[in-house]
């Protein structure tokens, strides 16, 4: 070896095959721990002679942090430590087969080789390949027996996201991404800026064979707080300086612009855009993740499982209370096992990158076993008490007066939190219910009793809190009851009708003054701009109800909406001689409809033409109109395209061609935009072959 440079044969397309690893646009090799790959090698003079292998990942490599391997030539495979099988031989070139152990550190590696009959000769290096997590090796802990689970939450490269709320789930689609190009490099460079990296490199990198470890400090790293990492935050309304959270549609255009700005957070990311970067880095990393949202999700700022909400006498929903319920939640499950906590807390873990609550001291959630969340084990690391008051707190609602600082319970709910939980099917695009996975049913024994133990474990059930309601004013009985229904459609641009139902319970009449607002909110509930109010007195006959009719002019919200396109309507009932009612009713608004057609059948390497079609519906022009698409294995990058602007009525045409580069089911993600409906997405399936 001493003194020639060996040429390495990687055989990339066959080890890339063996490990799942073919879809990675990459000239290095990229293989997955606890299975052989094959090098061949050439350049050496004695092959015979004994030769040792070095692979060793991590600023100073060592043996003792496992960074480090040094192993010669067996005739078998280890499954317990790096080995190097010979294959074949000729005169100057050998062929390899190296195996790794199923917990290795995972990384990027460089590989040499030594001949030990020549003494103190120094390496001769043979190049660098990738190490990844194996859900395909039983050994590994993120072992997934289900393959075509693996395939799913590990290959699958597009992801449909739920949103909207409780009574109108909406969907959108998301292109994870994960194996374009330099994608794989930014999620290396992720784990080299963390905070652990920086203030520990040694001991940081010897902690990257646990997928518990990397998935905690990537939630973090995901979101830009504390580490400057990747997403910056915002709820505001208010995106100047960067782009709207909704505006984007997949994590590839994100960490690539991350990684082009010299790692500068990129602006602007809301809970969805969060789970979907940390989806698409794990997966990339080879950790089986999804997607989950939670709808009614509660944001339980003091860890007393239970959220306050605070209305004025008029009923405007005041912001003046750290928790809040959101509209939707979106959060990660990835699938490994917990050693540390046993079997039984093993399989689903909670990850949640979007910044609520610090966490030892900077924002990263999890990971906290849904095994744990479900049976109110919250006393187990990572998180669990903020996880399960998520999806189980108890909500108050209060009326506050300002004035006097005086609050007074209107009424309290115990199954409005934690409803709908949504992920994407195997396979399909469809929606699957996740929700008995994280709590027994609403209402049953059961669930009263792990929502006790929970409290138990925290502390709560002996201390004294004097923010809480007495048990007086939680079964106080309310006079009436109301509701709001819609009437009609809930698309944007059209006019919004409600009708707010009023029903005496009791046997004589009872005079109401009705105080109604209706709010534009962030998906988070928390109001932006005020839309309408209005103020009635109505009587309402005994046992009788009383039905008034409500109108919300698109001339009067187009202007307040935020790009959220989310209405709060609220009703406070002051009952005369009677306690308050309070009625409220989030209206996720539609987006006007847009469609795709592909013109012909798509094949591989053979242009295909796609036309989008869009309808003007209002009666008013739109303009800045504009066309964004992509999808991975139809076309490169993200097609950007201006419309010229609509009259009322208006239908416009786009043309565009696709060139798919790989057979099987792919998916185009659209989205349009103008100055009166912003990011209206929608996908499609496109069969190529």
């Amino acid at each position: 070896i001493a003194g020639s440079q060996p040429s390495t044969n990687w055989h990339l397309k066959e080890n890339a095959r063996d490990h799942h690893t073919n879809k990675f646009l990459s000239k290095e090799l990229i293989v997955r721990r606890g299975q052989a790959f094959v090098i061949t090698f050439n350049g050496i003079e004695k092959p015979e002679q004994n030769l040792t292998f070095i692979a060793e990942t991590g600023p100073k490599p060592s043996k003792a942090t496992k960074t480090q391997a040094i192993f010669g030539i067996s005739s078998t495979a280890s499954k317990e430590s790096w080995s190097a099988v010979l294959q074949s031989t000729s005169s100057n070139s050998m062929s390899i087969s190296i195996s790794s152990p199923p917990n290795a550190v995972i990384g990027r590696y460089k590989l040499s080789v030594q001949s030990t009959a020549s003494g103190s000769s120094s390496p001769a290096s043979l190049g660098t390949f990738v190490l990844l997590f194996n859900p395909w090796s039983s050994g590994d802990d993120v072992f997934m027996s289900n393959k075509a689970e693996c395939e799913e939450y590990v290959l699958e490269e597009f992801g449909i996201i739920f949103a909207g709320n409780k009574n109108r789930i909406s969907s959108f689609g998301w292109n994870f991404g994960q194996f374009q190009e330099d994608i794989l490099n930014v999620c290396l460079s992720m784990m080299d800026r963390s905070l652990n990296c920086r203030q520990d490199p040694v001991t940081d990198a010897s902690h990257r064979h646990d997928p518990k470890y990397l998935g905690r400090v990537l939630s973090a790293m995901v979101n830009a707080n504390d580490d400057q990492g990747v997403v910056q935050g915002n709820w505001s309304g208010n995106y100047d300086g960067g782009k709207s959270p909704s505006s984007w549609t997949g994590s590839g255009e994100i960490l690539l612009s991350w990684k082009k700005s010299g790692f500068r957070p990129v602006k602007y990311g809301q809970c969805w855009v969060f789970a979907a970067v940390l989806t698409t880095v794990l997966r990339c990393l080879g950790i089986p993740t999804r997607t989950i949202t939670n709808f009614s999700s509660a944001h339980d700022a003091d860890g007393n499982l239970r959220v306050d909400e605070f209305y004025d006498a008029s009923g405007n929903h005041l912001d003046k209370s750290a928790d809040s319920i959101w509209n939707f939640h979106v959060w990660n499950e990835s699938w490994f096992s917990r050693s540390d906590l046993g079997p039984s807390y093993s399989g689903w873990q909670i990850l949640d990158a979007t910044p609520q609550e610090e966490s030892g001291g900077i924002y990263q959630c999890g990971p906290a076993s849904r095994n744990a969340i479900k049976e109110g084990d919250v006393d187990l690391e990572y998180d669990c008490p903020f996880v399960f008051a998520e999806v189980n707190a108890d909500c108050m609602y209060w009326n506050y007066d300002p004035a006097t600082r005086k609050k007074t319970l209107i009424f309290s709910q115990s199954t409005t939190v934690g409803q709908s939980m949504s992920t994407k099917a195997v396979g399909r695009d469809d929606r699957v219910d996740v929700t008995n996975d994280y709590k027994y049913e609403e209402g049953s024994k059961k669930e009263r009793d792990i929502f006790k133990k929970a409290r138990k474990k925290l502390g709560l059930e002996d201390k004294f809190d004097p923010t809480a309601p007495t048990q007086q004013e939680i079964e106080q009985k309310p006079d009436i009851s109301g509701k709001f229904k819609v009437d009609g459609s809930m698309e944007i641009g059209k006019d919004l009708n409600l009708i707010l139902i009023l029903t005496n319970l009791q046997s004589d009449a009872k005079s109401v003054l009705v105080n109604m607002t209706a709010w534009s909110t962030v998906y988070t509930r928390r109001p932006v701009n005020k839309i309408w109010t209005d103020s009635i007195s109505v009587t309402l006959p005994p046992k009788e109800e009383k039905q008034i009719p409500i109108k919300i002019p698109y001339t009067e919200y187009q202007q307040q909406l935020t790009r959220d396109n989310m209405i709060q309507v609220t009703a406070l009932c002051h009952v005369k001689d009677g306690i308050q009612v309070l009625v409220q009713r989030d209206i996720s608004l539609d987006s006007p409809a847009i469609d795709i057609q592909i013109l012909g059948e798509a094949k591989v390497n053979e242009e295909v033409e796609v036309e989008v079609t869009f309808t003007n519906p209002i009666d008013t022009e739109v303009t800045d109109c504009v066309l964004h698409v992509e999808g991975n294995d139809l076309l490169r990058g993200i097609l950007k395209i201006d419309v010229p602007p609509l009259k009322a009525s208006e239908k416009s045409s786009t043309m565009f061609k696709l060139l798919p580069s790989e057979t099987g089911s792919k998916h185009l993600i659209v989205n349009f935009s103008c100055d009166k409906f912003a990011d209206i997405k929608t996908f499609k399936m496109v069969n190529v072959i």
